[in-house]
């Protein structure tokens, strides 16, 4: 394949925007990262994630320094930016917004939730990274008030959630759901019974999507892809350790405006 290979949602096929969800296939790197690994965090060679990043950064149609990534910590915390930052000076959070033409606003995964949202009226995106803690934390509704701090309205919103781990693919522990329970009394019906006693099932796509919901976003849309069951197309964390592989691979996803 000679480049990055995307998906993309029906919702943010809209004039004057470019979004994709990557793939693993279209990149130079090897070994357990083979071969479209966006992750400056990995263990995979340095210059094979620059030129993969680089191949995603043309197929969004802005320059390679123009995709804008920012250092995810599975925090509930989202900034608005005007440019594109230097990889030394990446700001510490997990959801971004723009109303700037030719930044591709990015964020990295391998099982974590990742939306990308758009008001093309206002001419405003946005990208969040939901693994389960920054779901429970806010960092949706984060990234939504960031889009609204430069005049994006939610119910003008539109968002996609990627490809991430579904619920039959993500068993969890008596401590996660006491996690949720003591933070979000409406979480009982995300987990359902495993074959494993006391080790539910936990279903992430939908509680990202009650948390859009809840955000008061207009339009939304579930790839329905889960990372770990297809390991042809996606990196999967969970996965890895299961394998207990010495490291994985992270998927990038991204939306510019053109």
């Amino acid at each position: 394949m000679s480049g990055a290979e995307r998906l993309s949602a029906a919702a943010l096929a809209l004039p004057g925007l470019a979004h994709a969800f990557f793939t693993r296939r279209g990149g130079v790197s090897e070994g357990v990262y083979a071969s479209l690994n966006g992750g400056v965090g990995s263990r995979d060679a340095p210059e094979a994630v620059h030129e993969n990043r680089a191949r995603m950064a043309r197929r969004l149609g802005v320059a390679p320094g123009r995709l804008a990534i920012p250092f995810q910590v599975h925090s509930p915390d989202a900034t608005a930016v005007s440019e594109a930052w230097p990889h030394e000076a990446r700001p510490r959070c997990d959801g971004v917004a723009t109303a700037t033409r030719g930044i591709a606003l990015g964020v990295t995964s391998a099982d974590c939730g990742v939306l990308l949202f758009a008001d093309r009226k206002a001419g405003v995106i946005g990208a969040a990274h939901a693994g389960w803690k920054g779901a429970l934390n806010g960092v949706v509704e984060a990234t939504v008030e960031a889009m609204r701090s430069l005049g994006a309205r939610p119910q003008e919103i539109r968002a996609a959630l990627g490809p991430c781990i579904a619920q039959g693919s993500y068993e969890v522990g008596p401590e996660f759901v006491a996690a949720f329970a003591a933070s979000d009394a409406d979480s009982a019906r995300f987990f359902v019974a495993s074959r494993n006693a006391g080790r539910p099932m936990f279903d992430l796509p939908g509680y990202i999507a009650r948390r859009v919901e809840k955000a008061g976003v207009g339009a939304f849309e579930d790839l329905g892809l889960d990372t770990y069951a297809d390991e042809e197309r996606f990196f999967s964390y969970r996965r890895a350790t299961h394998r207990r592989e010495p490291d994985y691979g992270r998927l990038v996803s991204a939306i510019a405006l053109a």
